[in-house]
């Protein structure tokens, strides 16, 4: 059943059907490969493990098993089979479907992702867990660069998350060290009892799948460095999950990473905690928790039929984000908000001399947007919106020239007719440290921020939401004087 030769100057068959291309990938138990199945003509991934990696003899029960998983969050396994080499080993191979899209460790690496994002990544891992768990199926390896973030070209408001790499669930029993020294799961993202040898179940895949989505947030490994030093920091501590968190993100995320396997959620209890998580972050603000990341998001691309400012003066919107059973409130209140974001946008494109100062905020009962538009500049900027899906990021950001920057260079900000080149940000924050908005100021050219610049914005932002605070605490004591029976809505 070996390689069969094909035709000169092409590599071999495998099975006399599948030719394999470039290497993809490679780690301590095989190599991925691109491949082509040449009898239905499309294109595969090939995994070929290490000799004597995996027990040829008793894995076509497993394989049989992976071969019926059938479900639209797993990356589907298509055939398997044997490579016996001029020496007599044999090593096992199987083939899986090829799916075009960016990993969520790449992902990752690039900048922040929004919460909702992150809630909807996770709720695709949970029903994928929940399916194999069901099918008997552990999968002992999930860790980012095993999540695949694919845009089916849809036009669907976000990626897809699939699940693949099955190759561990297939070396059933071999959790401990291999001969070589290679852990049979990513070290760091090993469940405890992973880490101590012990019996694995789908609670260990639930407890990586919460390291995952708690790295989401920090962009960091909560347990890095080798095997041994990443084990013990595990057995000896549970992960730190940062307080800024919302309080839903919290109870999950240590519940799933929780110590005791019996206390970690599984099957349609997992699904069901992060379709909530899904639901109050979709109804909710993101939040982003990475102080050490200098870059974060220019405002999204103008949307359409908003309009957010205006010519020089700069008027903006509030919307009210729910049912408000005090929603009789003097205008001049309901005003208040708006005059101030106002001034704070012209203050800030006058501090920086430049021609676009946004301000965006949430607060928990109405919505503001707020711009200052110089005059000349293209219509498009008055749709601008930071609602691109990333949350109020904590700390200052400054991005000196967007065409040069990874994630800005390709925005249509920057190459659509407004030329956005600096971009600069700061985080409006409540006095209990909740960012709740941002106030930023683009302009045209390239340049730098100083320090004083960025004190002042923060100077600016702050006076911003002490007006929010100040009116949040009229409107409570307003109501509060207002006979219960005289509101509206009741």
């Amino acid at each position: 059943m070996g390689p069969s030769e094909g035709h000169e100057g092409r590599s071999p068959l495998l099975d006399g059907r599948y030719r394999l291309e470039a290497a993809i990938g490679q780690g301590g138990m095989s190599v991925v490969y691109r491949g082509v199945d040449e009898s239905l003509h499309r294109p595969v991934a090939i995994k070929v493990f290490h000799a004597g990696i995996v027990d040829i003899a008793r894995q076509e029960a497993e394989l049989g098993v992976l071969a019926s998983l059938e479900h639209h969050n797993l990356v589907s396994l298509l055939d398997a089979g044997i490579v016996t080499g001029q020496d007599g080993t044999q090593q096992r191979f199987i083939v899986m479907a090829l799916v075009v899209g960016q990993d969520l460790e790449a992902r990752l690496s690039v900048g922040p992702l929004a919460s909702r994002h992150i809630a909807e990544i996770g709720y695709d891992m949970a029903e994928a867990l929940h399916y194999i768990h069901a099918h008997g199926v552990v999968h002992r390896d999930i860790k980012p660069s095993n999540i695949l973030l694919v845009d089916y070209g849809n036009d669907s408001d976000r990626a897809r998350a699939r699940l693949t790499d099955f190759g561990i669930a297939l070396a059933a029993g071999v959790e401990r060290l291999t001969a070589d020294g290679v852990t049979t799961g990513t070290a760091a993202y090993l469940s405890p009892e992973q880490a101590r040898g012990g019996d694995v179940g789908p609670a260990s895949d639930v407890y990586s799948l919460g390291l995952v989505l708690l790295q989401c947030f920090t962009r960091r490994r909560e347990f890095p460095g080798s095997l041994v030093e990443s084990a013990v920091a595990r057995l000896s501590r549970d992960p730190v999950v940062p307080e800024p968190l919302p309080e839903h993100w919290k109870q999950l995320l240590r519940a799933m990473t929780a110590q005791d396997p019996a206390a970690r959620p599984l099957g349609a209890e997992l699904v069901t905690l992060l379709r909530d998580v899904v639901i109050a972050e979709t109804s909710g603000s993101d939040h982003v928790v990475d102080p050490t990341v200098d870059t974060a998001p220019m405002p999204a691309e103008p949307r359409p039929g908003t309009d957010a400012g205006s010519t020089g003066t700069g008027t903006g919107t509030g919307t009210r984000t729910g049912t408000d059973p005090d929603a009789a409130r003097p205008a001049t209140l309901d005003s208040l908000p708006n005059e101030s974001l106002q001034r704070t946008t012209a203050m800030a494109a006058r501090l920086f001399d430049a021609p676009i100062a946004l301000v965006e905020v949430l607060d928990e009962d109405r919505e503001w947007s707020q711009s200052y538009i110089a005059e000349g500049v293209d219509e498009s900027a008055r749709s601008i919106s930071f609602r691109n899906g990333f949350a109020p990021v904590p700390i200052p950001v400054v991005i000196p020239d967007g065409s040069t920057h990874p994630e800005m260079q390709h925005s249509p900000l920057v190459t659509g007719p407004l030329g956005i080149r600096f971009y600069v940000s700061v985080p409006l924050v409540k006095h209990d440290g909740t960012a709740i908005g941002t106030l930023a100021v683009l302009d045209t050219r390239a340049r730098q921020a100083t320090e004083a610049d960025l004190e002042n914005l923060r100077d600016l932002a702050a006076l911003a939401v002490t007006q929010l605070e100040l009116r949040q605490e009229s409107l409570r004591t307003t109501s509060e004087s207002i006979p219960l029976g005289q509101r509206t809505g009741n």
